[in-house]
């Protein structure tokens, strides 16, 4: 990809950015959100028609009209939030719209077998007989990768591919990804994970705003050079200096059971005012079960909630709000999000009822209250009616955090707060939740990055089985610790 440009009204996405991709080896591409990474990916892929520039495979120049022709032409995408068929199977998704036929009929018989011998040679453990909404992310990833395969792809593009896996699946991946590029597939890598970078990449290409900013091969790289070709200047701390000082009891959590397996149980701790308290565990914790329980999206059967010493009963998000409690949950584009509708609407929709005058919403304080947002969390928008899905990810979170900020609560529980979101813009948040926790409000926070568990708590929960395994003290915890209490009731 060469010279590759496109504008958008407002905006120029790509000015001028360029891709080398060699056979056989894995590519990383990196940059913060908004950089353009997506945009020139879809560019590759059919989805945006570039406006200038050269795009070639395999030496012959393409200019893909959609991703059918794109997977037909052998370049495949797996995405970060995957769209499949979820109650059609496996191998239905992976021959969706080329189903082998026998007679005019579709063959299942050849259907099957063709998916179980890829399987087979990818080492992937899934019936493609299973309803593929009944697996979880991490195998429903391994059938995109596999359906890449059946289109014998010579260029693969990997978009975040591990933000929601354990170790071991991330350990899985890797080999399925050297078993291709041993192929001689060429694997586009795009990933805000540093160490992840350094160990499965051959090479490194760097975007800023549009632009091309480097490529380099990954044994000339560290994490700190690449943070200073992203962001354009060093980041001496990539956690800011804390300054918020826990206080008096805020919130107290006492024997919490969800009424529905599986989820937590018999969970009891406290919160104090000013205070971040990390939640850590590995997938299947039932983490995110303890925020929805405590927040009223998920029934409890059993336990106590206390705020300010008194018993708060949250049996749906509008009491939560009622009660000074806010929540912004893990999948940010499913359940964070009101895609189609502009940054207004986002900003102010769980605050909606202030905003109601004789039958009528007041207009002029709700773009009010959208550019505080957008000025207090400086969010890059080019204007209040700009549709959210438009933003980068880190500047969707900023909004988000915002609709919250504007209900005025107590209680922040935050789900994967970074997840998905830039170097950069990583920055912005914490910061961001270090002011909060100043000011006096209680954060329970949940992280799969130890590192930022371990950089931004005052205190560790660790979740293991559905049960509060211990809870630590950050200054002085370790990994090796935290892993320990979380595997203590898998």
């Amino acid at each position: 990809m060469n010279g590759v440009d496109k504008s958008f009204p407002g905006v120029k996405a790509l000015d001028r950015a360029e891709l080398r991709l060699r056979a056989g080896t894995v590519h990383a591409l990196m940059g913060e959100n908004g950089a353009g990474k997506s945009t020139l990916m879809k560019c590759l892929f059919g989805i945006y028609r570039a406006d200038s520039g050269e795009i070639s495979v395999m030496g012959k120049p393409v200019r893909f009209s959609g991703p059918k022709e794109a997977l037909e032409s052998g370049v495949a995408v797996v995405h970060q939030e995957l769209n499949q068929v979820l109650k059609r199977s496996v191998m239905e998704n992976i021959w969706l719209g080329r189903f082998p036929q026998r007679y005019g009929f579709v063959s299942h018989k050849t259907m099957y077998e063709r998916s179980a011998s890829i399987f087979r040679e990818l080492e992937i453990d899934v019936n493609p007989r299973m309803i593929i909404g009944r697996l979880g992310v991490s195998q429903r990833q391994m059938v995109e990768i596999a359906k890449a395969v059946s289109y014998n792809a010579k260029i693969l593009v990997l978009d975040e591919p591990t933000s929601s896996l354990t170790n071991d699946e991330v350990e899985r991946l890797f080999r399925i990804i050297s078993k291709l590029r041993s192929r001689g597939v060429g694997i586009i890598y795009i990933s805000h994970k540093m160490e992840e970078i350094l160990e499965i990449s051959d090479e490194v290409t760097v975007m800023r705003d549009g632009c091309w900013i480097g490529t380099e091969t990954v044994s000339s790289l560290t994490v700190d050079k690449i943070i200073k070709m992203m962001v354009g200047r060093d980041l001496i701390q990539r956690f800011p200096p804390k300054t918020n000082e826990p206080g008096d009891e805020l919130l107290a959590v006492e024997g919490l059971t969800g009424m529905y397996a599986p989820t937590c149980r018999e969970v009891s701790f406290t919160l104090r005012r000013g205070e971040i308290l990390g939640v850590a565990g590995f997938v299947g914790s039932r983490r995110t079960e303890l925020l929805e329980t405590i927040f009223g999206i998920a029934h409890r059967s059993g336990g106590v909630i206390r705020k300010d010493g008194c018993p708060v009963v949250n049996k749906n998000s509008a009491d939560a709000i009622k009660n000074g409690f806010a929540m912004i949950t893990e999948e940010r584009r499913a359940t964070g999000i009101f895609s189609m509708l502009d940054i207004t609407f986002n900003s102010t929709v769980a605050n909606i009822k202030s905003y109601a005058k004789r039958g009528l919403l007041d207009g002029s304080r709700m773009y009010a209250d959208t550019q505080w947002v957008i000025d207090s969390l400086k969010v890059k928008t080019p204007s209040h009616g700009t549709h959210i899905r438009d933003l980068s990810g880190g500047n969707q979170q900023k909004v988000i955090i915002g609709r919250w900020l504007l209900t005025n609560p107590d209680v922040l529980l935050l789900d994967e707060p970074t997840r998905g979101i830039d170097v950069g813009a990583k920055a912005e948040i914490y910061q961001l939740i270090i002011n909060l926790a100043a000011e006096g409000k209680g954060i329970i926070m949940v992280s799969s990055e130890m590192p930022e568990l371990l950089g931004l708590s005052d205190r560790i929960a660790v979740m293991s089985g559905g049960r509060l395994a211990g809870i630590l003290d950050a200054a002085v915890a370790t990994q090796e610790e935290i892993m320990r209490l979380a595997a203590l009731y898998v």
